[in-house]
């Protein structure tokens, strides 16, 4: 397929970056796929082509790993760059980024879909802050000392040293946040980096890896590869130079990459799928509690892992919560990203279009109604309406599982014991995320202890800050990203015995 036009409301440097010819970069080099062989990236928004990135196979996966190891190993990464400077290049890194944050907001409209004001208020920023946030973490990864019990005479400690070789594996809702998510704490804790961008959403990730060169990290340190999970994830996860695999993405994958990374035992985290309640109880402020599950829910075309996809609120307020979240479904504008005013964009992909259709079909078979969208919005792109589903029943597939688009299954609870709302609520394989509306804090804490989720937002949904944690129970994943916790998965503690 040809590639097309370029859409003429796109900033000149933008444009020119979009139509140019893209290479990864390995050992501090921009290089095409040994085997020459290309993918395309479409437009959601037009289903067309419009640019081609190079398809990273086996034998790409290994030159790239090979030069994160010697990185590692023999490079100034470790001997002669210290802590501090390792924070120093991040934040050159994040001001590099912000100098250019409205190109990047607008590979991001173009790439996911997502309307370009969310991006430059949102995706971009949200990347800077992160950056800085981790090149201040640089100089803080420290052990402790210990009085131990042993007798004798000992000087006891640990040393927090960094795991070696990570391989990471991003999603494509969130590509230039997600990288940065990935790339911040493994970089400040002083590992070397193999990083796979998502196929369907590549270009801000190559054109971070640009922004990487310049900010003068060592050759092999960040490696960037483009190509599909089967030819590049794949041989990235079971690589034996690769000490440790940090995964975002779908539960089902996430299960394949722990089968791949057993061949030496490497590290694993894993942040995955959800399937995340709104609990609104009799109390809340309903205008509050209506606008924010609303957002929970179609925020990023519901593309994101703790979207709140199950409505659950009590049988005195769940039809007018059902009615004023009905109503905003029904107004939200769906257009392309780039159009100002746009409020919802398209879906990434076909596959994701007919993915999330098929689940509307499912839940209306089997019995559940619309009340409001339930159709696709356009003939050309990948645009569904915002949708809310009621007389939706726990064994139905809409609610078992993951949906990922902008569908909302909202359910009545007829109780008012805590206990049994919180078995309702974890009633899933999942537990990502919560969110709570109560005008009442005591119940909204006890909810709080009793739901089994990573994040529980009381009276919000959708907060994040580069200084929480945020991570799943459950099938939902392993181990956490962002805050000081996410250095646990990216350093190795020793622990040193000198007798004195």
């Amino acid at each position: 397929m040809a590639t097309i036009a370029l859409d003429p409301r796109l900033d000149k440097n933008t444009s020119n970056f979009i139509s140019s010819e893209h290479r990864m970069l390995i050992d501090g080099k921009f290089v095409k796929a040994a085997s020459g062989k290309t993918l395309p990236v479409y437009n959601p928004a037009t289903g067309e082509v419009m640019a081609h990135v190079p398809e990273a196979e086996a034998v790409d996966v290994d030159r790239a790993a090979r030069a994160a190891r010697r990185a590692f190993d023999e490079g100034p990464w470790q001997r002669k760059i210290t802590a501090s400077q390792r924070g120093r290049l991040l934040w050159k890194l994040a001001d590099l980024l912000e100098s250019h944050l409205e190109e990047f907001a607008e590979l991001e409209s173009m790439d996911n879909g997502k309307p370009l004001a969310v991006a430059r208020a949102a995706d971009v920023p949200l990347a800077v802050d992160l950056f800085r946030y981790m090149g201040g973490w640089a100089t803080k990864i420290m052990g402790q000392t210990f009085p131990i019990s042993f007798p004798g005479e000992y000087l006891t400690y640990t040393l927090r040293e960094p795991i070696g070789v990570v391989g990471q594996i991003i999603p494509w809702n969130f590509p230039l946040l997600m990288a940065a998510w990935k790339l911040g704490p493994a970089l400040a804790a002083g590992n070397t980096v193999v990083l796979k961008l998502a196929e369907q959403t590549p270009l801000s990730g190559l054109r971070l890896a640009e922004l990487i060169q310049e900010a003068g990290f060592p050759e092999g340190v960040v490696n960037v590869l483009t190509g599909y999970g089967e030819g590049a994830g794949a041989p990235l996860a079971a690589h034996d130079l690769v000490d440790k695999i940090a995964f975002t993405g779908s539960t089902e994958v996430g299960k394949l990459i722990v089968g791949a990374a057993r061949g030496n035992l490497k590290k694993v985290t894993l942040e995955l799928g959800g399937k995340s309640p709104a609990i609104v109880f009799p109390d809340a402020d309903l205008d509050k509690a209506i606008a924010g599950t609303a957002s929970a829910i179609f925020f990023n075309h519901g593309q994101c892992c703790c979207a709140g996809s199950r409505l659950l609120a009590h049988k005195d307020v769940y039809d007018r919560v059902v009615e004023g979240v009905s109503d905003i479904a029904s107004k939200i504008r769906v257009g392309s990203g780039l159009d100002p005013e746009t409020q919802m964009g398209p879906l990434v992909s076909e596959e994701q279009y007919q993915r999330v259709s098929g689940f509307i079909d499912s839940g209306l078979n089997e019995g559940a109604k619309a009340t409001a969208g339930g159709r696709p919005a356009a003939e050309k792109g990948y645009f569904v309406h915002p949708t809310v589903l009621t007389h939706t029943k726990p064994e139905m597939k809409v609610i078992r599982e993951e949906i990922f688009g902008p569908v909302v299954c909202a359910m009545p609870f007829n109780d008012d014991d805590i206990d049994r709302i919180a078995r309702e609520a974890n009633d899933t394989i999942y537990g990502l995320a919560a969110s709570v509306w109560t005008s009442n804090l005591s119940i909204a804490n006890k909810m709080a202890k009793r739901l089994k989720s990573g994040t529980v937002w009381i009276n919000c949904h959708n907060v994040f800050d580069a200084a929480l944690p945020f991570g799943g129970y459950k099938q939902s994943g392993w181990g956490r990203e962002m805050g000081g916790d996410v250095f646990n998965s990216y350093t190795e503690v020793k622990a040193v015995t000198t007798a004195l």
